[in-house]
């Protein structure tokens, strides 16, 4: 499959990196066609990999994996076209985290509004599925590096889509079917974002990213 990794920072690295291993050709998306960190893991990665333009990168894939930072995920995605993107998957994997005024960050959306809605509404014609933003990129693409069973989430309001990205998911990271929660539409994706000011006080309290989220259902009580 032909795939656009926007961004080249670790999460774009990681997730395209395993995907050039997994067989499948990817395109390093940025702001210009001779990135340094783009042409860096061209390098690493071999015939599969290549680099380009955020347009550029879109414009090959048949799959868009958002991997840039929440506050330029908008200005990113415009820069790779609303032509290159309309009918196409677009995998969120962003959080909206500013960190201008040091640690923690804060949400720059949140309560009444998700980067992932904003990002559907953006992108109308585009399928938003939002999922993996909830732990480091180590273990999204290697989810046996925590033992035992343990959950991510996608939300999205196109279903044929989410059930697409639930089956890329685990072919090409090894999630377990079972252990990915379908929250609902792209309204959900508010939850999974707030998620990330826990999970931040969380990685300082441990001083290790390797941790994930389980839920646990007990019986339901009796009314």
């Amino acid at each position: 499959m032909n795939i656009a990794v926007l961004g080249t920072g670790m999460v774009g690295n990681t997730i395209g990196t395993k995907l050039v291993h997994g067989g499948h050709k990817v395109k390093m998306g940025s702001r210009t066609a001779a990135n340094e960190k783009a042409a860096a893991w061209v390098t690493s990665n071999g015939a599969n990999a290549s680099q380009g333009t955020f347009d550029e990168a879109a414009k090959f894939a048949e799959v868009v994996i958002n991997c840039t930072s929440g506050i330029g995920a908008i200005d990113a995605l415009t820069a790779a076209g609303k032509e290159n993107l309309n009918g196409k998957i677009i995998i969120d994997i962003s959080n909206p985290l500013d960190f201008s005024k040091g640690m923690p960050p804060s949400l720059t959306i949140c309560n009444t509004d998700s980067l992932g809605e904003l990002i559907q509404r953006t992108f109308p014609e585009a399928k938003v599925v939002k999922t993996l933003n909830t732990l480091t990129c180590l273990l999204m693409v290697n989810p046996l590096l925590v033992p035992g069973d343990h959950n991510i989430f996608v939300s999205g309001n196109d279903a044929s889509a989410k059930s697409a990205v639930k089956n890329y998911l685990h072919d090409w990271f090894g999630w377990k079917g079972e252990n990915i929660i379908d929250l609902g539409d792209i309204t959900t994706a508010r939850g999974t974002e707030q998620l990330l000011p826990i999970w931040v006080r969380l990685y300082g309290l441990f001083q290790n990213p390797i941790f994930n989220f389980k839920i646990v259902i007990g019986p339901a009580p009796k009314m």
